[in-house]
């Protein structure tokens, strides 16, 4: 039984494991010249694997998909048995967050390369799917069967390759940090072979927002910290980053969807989250009006969001209006940066066109796992850990299929 895996991040290599475990001959297809590149990328922020919060709260973070049967294959206890049984030790941050003890990727990557070659893995680097000659199309099916081989068409250093397959899994990613591998070619393929794709979007983006010269003076490059961000009536806690565009931060990804459903996106700031506008006007002294940086001054407010807040709000006025203006700052944004800056995208192959083994409707016998299938999921050990239950579910029904 020969499986092919086209896309070498997370997704297609726990794809790979699953299905090499399970006794099946896997060769992994990369365009780049090594796979994992997209990990790596990913363990410059400590590689965040996973989050050990309950698994009900887990999966509400996720939108789209059967995704409490999806991560019950492959819950934070499990991904953490899996990292130490490749000897890397992990550990629970405050957040909830679960990290590798070293914060660092390339050792467990070069651990996990060794155990699937151990497992008889093949890798077939500097491959890159692509239609074949005279306009064949990347993937063909032989009509002689349901169990038919797949025909895969590569280019490489050395000039087009053709390889069959039994079974075939697709997991090239999204279209964020092209400089990977994920550059979303595949969207318009898998489109004109019948399979419905939703538009990629940028997900776990910053956003831009105009904002004035004296704001940038003093709070470029400053965080907004313990702060709450709401839009839509969805609100998210954390901190931002203010930058010369706009605004980044985990706070602003968690509001990527609604505001990306906003015809006019604005976003509300609540600098001081601990306590109500009663609270706040009580500390400012009892005078009919007060200046803006004398309530500044008694909340400790620091500079960034005190720039930010004098560009919103009035610089002389009454205590209550002070506090309403610090805890409801409101700020339009003009749209999110460029797909290409994104940590994740939005859409792709519809949850429709799959089945509950995560095959192809219109393609039997082809598999999608990762960030090709159309779901969202903020930052926070959330975006691998869906990756590694994609290619866990996707690697079961290609070894599944492979055997009827």
């Amino acid at each position: 039984m020969q499986l092919a895996i086209i896309g070498g991040g997370p997704a297609g290599l726990r794809a790979a494991e699953i299905a090499a475990s399970a006794g099946v001959s896997v060769t992994v297809f990369e365009a780049k010249a090594s796979v994992g590149r997209k990990l790596l990328v990913a363990g410059k922020g400590g590689l965040n694997l996973t989050n050990a919060e309950p698994l009900e709260r887990f999966t509400a973070r996720y939108s789209g998909g059967p995704w409490e049967e999806l991560l019950a294959e492959c819950d934070a206890e499990a991904l953490r048995a899996w990292a130490a049984g490749l000897g890397v030790e992990t550990f629970v941050a405050s957040s909830g967050r679960v990290y590798p003890r070293e914060l660092k990727a390339a050792p467990l990557l070069r651990r996990w390369v060794q155990r699937l070659r151990g497992l008889g893995v093949q890798f077939a680097v500097h491959h890159r799917w692509v239609p074949g000659g005279s306009g064949a199309s990347p993937l063909q099916r032989a009509r002689s069967g349901e169990g038919a081989a797949s025909t895969l068409h590569f280019a490489t250093p050395d000039g087009p390759r053709t390889v069959e397959a039994d079974a075939v899994i697709l997991a090239l990613g999204g279209a964020s940090w092209p400089e990977t591998g994920s550059d979303g070619a595949w969207t318009s393929i898998l489109a004109t072979m019948g399979v419905e794709v939703a538009p990629l979007v940028p997900a776990n983006c910053g956003w831009e927002l105009a904002w004035p010269p004296d704001v940038l003076a003093v709070a470029e490059g400053q965080p907004l910290k313990n702060i709450v961000a709401r839009a839509g009536g969805i609100e998210a806690g954390g901190e931002l980053l203010v930058t010369r565009y706009g605004l980044e931060g985990g706070a602003l990804y968690a509001l990527g969807p609604v505001l990306r459903a906003m015809a006019e996106p604005m976003i509300e700031i609540d600098f001081k989250p601990a306590f109500n506008a009663a609270q706040l006007a009580a500390k400012l002294p009892p005078a009919e009006r007060v200046t803006l940086l004398e309530a500044a001054r008694c909340w400790r407010l620091d500079e960034a969001a005190t720039s930010i807040l004098r560009s919103t709000a009035p610089l002389l006025a009454p205590p209550a209006d002070l506090a309403a203006a610090v805890k409801h700052c409101r700020l339009r944004l003009t749209g999110p940066r460029p797909l290409a800056e994104a940590i994740s995208t939005a859409g792709g192959v519809r949850w429709s066109a799959l089945d509950d083994s995560l095959m192809l409707r219109a393609l039997p016998g082809v598999f999608v796992a990762g960030e090709m299938i159309d779901w969202e999921a903020p930052t926070g050990g959330y975006l691998i850990a869906g990756c590694f239950a994609t290619g866990t579910r996707a690697a079961r029904g290609a070894v599944e299929w492979m055997k009827r």
